[in-house]
């Protein structure tokens, strides 16, 4: 009942309002538009929330927003997990925030019950373009996040934190 209870109050009508502006072009008065109409459907939403367009948010009611934010086109939110994002926070294009993940169950990652930790972006940190932030994650106040960067973990204050540099970290048995 919860569930359909979320699903109903948050989740639909956010997804409806979202698709029924995505036609109009990101300018200031449409992106704070769009802001508006969606900003009752968070946990908690302060004033002056831009959103552009084709962005994405799963469980809003889990997500909390602070004041003066901008979110930029084609970003995607799942907040099962809590997300907290602080006052005059940006985000660039197309950024992924998960507050969950996977485990595996019988040497499958498919079916393993999710993990969910909640991520933090405190004030004035700008997040760049194509991140990804993963559950537990906490970018203190003016930090910088350079493209393309994979945040797993606690990112200092007033810092800029880029990179990605992948490599074999573990190997599973099959």
């Amino acid at each position: 009942m919860k569930k359909l209870f979320r699903l109903l109050r948050y989740d639909w009508p956010l997804h409806f309002v979202l698709l029924l502006t995505n036609w109009l072009p990101d300018n200031v008065v449409f992106i704070r538009l769009r802001g508006r109409i969606a900003s009752p459907f968070f946990k908690k939403c302060g004033k002056n929330l831009g959103i552009g367009r084709h962005v994405t948010f799963y469980q809003p009611s889990s997500i909390e927003i602070g004041d003066y934010v901008y979110i930029a086109y084609g970003c995607w939110f799942q907040g099962s997990g809590n997300l907290k994002i602080g006052d005059q926070v940006l985000f660039g294009p197309y950024v992924v925030i998960t507050t969950s993940n996977h485990t595996r169950k019988e040497g499958s990652w498919r079916f393993g019950m999710p993990v969910e930790k909640e991520i933090t972006v405190e004030k004035g940190a700008w997040i760049g373009s194509h991140c990804t932030i993963l559950a537990g994650s906490i970018i203190r106040s003016g930090s910088v996040i350079g493209a393309n960067t994979v945040v797993a973990g606690e990112v200092k204050a007033n810092s800029l934190f880029a990179g990605v540099m992948g490599s074999i970290k573990k190997q599973y048995e099959e």
